[in-house]
């Protein structure tokens, strides 16, 4: 590594070879600082630069010549201020050696110095560097201030040698590296657990009081480490006693896609409980796709159903979504009608959405979903479980009697396992359930 030029000279990367004023070899713990921690696992550099900041190059501090552990000299940088410090922190300086004697310099000169006014700027100017403070034995609080301030370490003056600057560069920089590295573990762990505070505070509550309907989901964002993706559902009942349900896809699996269908999941809430359904609720919901969507080439899938407060008939609308099944006591599971369908939201400008009226009978299973559940692989083959797959697996899991959020649960289990793994796509099943009274 190769120190900047100043002129055609390069003074400031020349060792400075002086008498060594004594040859101990004086444990860093001894000086105040806390044990050497281990190796890291990031490979030291080859060589290592030192920036020494001090006003007196005619004798007030004299730096030996120093070799780091596998022999390589030490490169040596030397400023007599912060405003020349600033210009030599270059990024492949490893650690700053600074005089606490060292006068502060602007502003910060005529305010109340404590002695460690500098080690603050040098500290502000060098917030990724080691940095080691030197000052006289007789000043050992001060010293000991400065690593309560920020500095990896302190020398004293007296008992500086070329084998302990060596140990207390090298400590630093290791020392220096293991704070920022457990700084920025423990910052992503605040982000992931604000984040998971976050996503969950956006799954839906459903709002279904006084409806005889029993609900269950289950969510699994296709992201890694995620807890919500660009698949969103919902379900409320209005005062006249009709329960709403939906789900919905966002295409893309980023966060972009799930802050947007959050948007359009509260969106739909919102237009719902206003009294809105059907072709009017689709319509409006895609204005709120148009607005919110970051770019053009985003869409987003959509089925909803309207159940009937005696809980025996549904209105379905589908916009490019798969069609929910339908399970009846001693009959098949089966697709709901899906023909005359509506296009995707943000296709297609004044889209229609035909609303289709079903008949569920008394007691009854509808189970609406995202195709991140059928578009699974099976096995190593090229084939996907597509809806076909998909009601054949849940007519096994029906025959076994499976209900409720245990038929959820085996269901999805069992699409990773054909899968041969994790699904690659978001996954959210609904399942809305009545038995006649």
């Amino acid at each position: 590594m190769s120190a900047p030029s100043g002129g055609g000279k390069e003074p400031e990367t020349m060792a400075v070879p002086v008498p060594v004023p004594r040859q101990r070899e004086i444990p860093v713990a001894e000086s105040g600082a806390a044990a050497e921690p281990p190796v890291t696992a990031t490979a030291p550099p080859a060589s290592l630069t030192l920036l020494v900041i001090e006003d007196d190059p005619a004798g007030g501090l004299t730096v030996p010549e120093i070799l780091d552990a596998d022999g390589h000299r030490i490169r040596l940088r030397s400023a007599r201020n912060l405003t020349e410090a600033a210009r030599l922190l270059t990024p492949d300086v490893h650690c700053v050696l600074l005089d606490l004697g060292l006068t502060p310099s602007g502003p910060a000169a005529d305010s109340e110095d404590d002695g460690l006014t500098v080690l603050r700027q040098v500290l502000r100017i060098a917030p990724r560097h080691a940095v080691l403070v030197l000052t006289s034995e007789a000043d050992a609080d001060r010293a000991a201030a400065a690593v309560h301030v920020g500095a990896q370490d302190f020398l004293f003056r007296d008992e500086l040698d070329g084998r302990l600057l060596s140990r207390a560069i090298r400590y630093a920089v290791e020392r220096k590296r293991a704070d920022t590295a457990q700084y920025k573990l423990a910052e992503s762990k605040l982000r992931a657990q604000e984040n998971a505070r976050l996503e969950r505070g956006l799954l839906p509550t459903p709002l279904l009081d006084g409806s005889d309907l029993r609900f269950a989901a289950r969510y699994r964002p296709g992201r890694s480490r995620a807890l919500l993706g660009g698949d969103f559902y919902d379900a409320v009942r209005t005062p006249d006693g009709t329960v709403h349900a939906m789900i919905g896809d966002v295409c893309g699996h980023g966060p972009d896609e799930a802050a947007l269908g959050v948007e359009l999941r509260i969106a739909w809430r919102a237009l719902t409980l206003a009294g809105l359904c059907g072709d009017d609720l689709l319509a409006t919901l895609q204005e709120v796709l148009e607005v919110e969507r970051p770019c053009e080439e985003i869409f987003a899938t959509l089925c909803t159903v309207d159940i009937s407060p005696d809980g025996r008939r549904a209105g379905l609308c589908l916009a490019g979504h798969p069609a929910p099944l339908i399970s009846r006591p001693g009959r098949r599971a089966q697709l709901l009608p899906y023909e005359n369908s509506g296009p995707a939201l943000g296709l297609l400008p004044r889209a229609r959405w035909p609303r289709r009226q079903v008949d569920l009978g008394g007691t009854w299973s509808l189970m609406l979903y995202t195709d991140g559940l059928i578009e699974g692989r099976i096995g190593d083959g090229r084939e996907r479980l597509g809806q076909d797959g998909m009601v054949e697996m849940i007519n096994r899991h029906l025959e076994r009697g499976l209900s409720g959020e245990g038929l959820l649960e085996a269901s999805v289990t069992e699409a990773r396992r054909l899968n041969g793994g994790e699904l690659t796509d978001d996954v959210a099943v609904v399942l809305l359930s009545r038995a006649a009274g």
